[in-house]
């Protein structure tokens, strides 16, 4: 049995982070190395796990991603440490033989359309930014995810001639509390929820 996890911990993964919007400190490669390695174990269909990541740190790579900003998110994301795009890969059966070893489940998405193979990689790999997420404020990092870009501007100048597509970015780095907009409401279980 594992035991549930404290209310320090809970806060720091759930209650108390927040979206950042500005953000300081450096984050190291060995930081963005241990992010990945607790967030690729995370669940996907079929061991799917179609994210692929480019964690944008140098300058030069900041300056292919600003042309992609939204005029909102461009000072954001210029400023933070590091800003991840998390894509996912269209192609991502082929990897089938070695993540789910015990069945041909590479036959069970080969032959479908592009729409189809879109849908299965977009859904998973948003799960698997949900992960990097949690691995990140797991780490002590704050986060600021989002989809306010140009997703054919950050394909050519990332993924140019490749089968992996951008879905979501995530400036990471440590949280500055004066960019913080005050909390938005959630719905209360009883409004997003039901028992059956």
């Amino acid at each position: 049995m594992h035991a549930p996890l404290n209310d320090a911990a809970l806060d720091q993964l759930f209650r108390t982070a927040r979206t950042y919007n500005a953000f300081t400190g450096d984050v190291s490669d060995e930081t963005l190395r241990r992010l990945y390695d607790l967030m690729k174990f995370g669940p996907t269909e079929a061991n799917t796990t179609p994210a692929r990541i480019v964690f944008v740190k140098s300058k030069e790579a900041k300056a292919k991603l600003g042309p992609a900003l939204s005029e909102g998110n461009y000072k954001k994301t210029m400023e933070a440490p590091v800003t991840a795009i998390v894509g996912y890969d269209m192609r991502f059966y082929e990897k089938l033989p070695v993540l789910f070893p015990h069945t041909d489940a590479k036959a069970w998405f080969e032959h479908r359309d592009a729409a189809e193979l879109a849908w299965v990689a977009m859904r998973n790999s948003a799960l698997q930014t949900a992960y990097l997420i949690l691995a990140a404020r797991a780490l002590g990092l704050d986060c600021g995810p989002m989809t306010g870009f140009d997703n054919a501007k950050v394909d050519e100048a990332f993924f140019a001639g490749t089968s992996i597509r951008s879905n979501i970015l995530v400036n990471l780095g440590y949280g500055d509390p004066a960019s913080l907009f005050p909390r938005s409401p959630r719905l209360p279980f009883d409004e997003a929820c039901r028992i059956e």
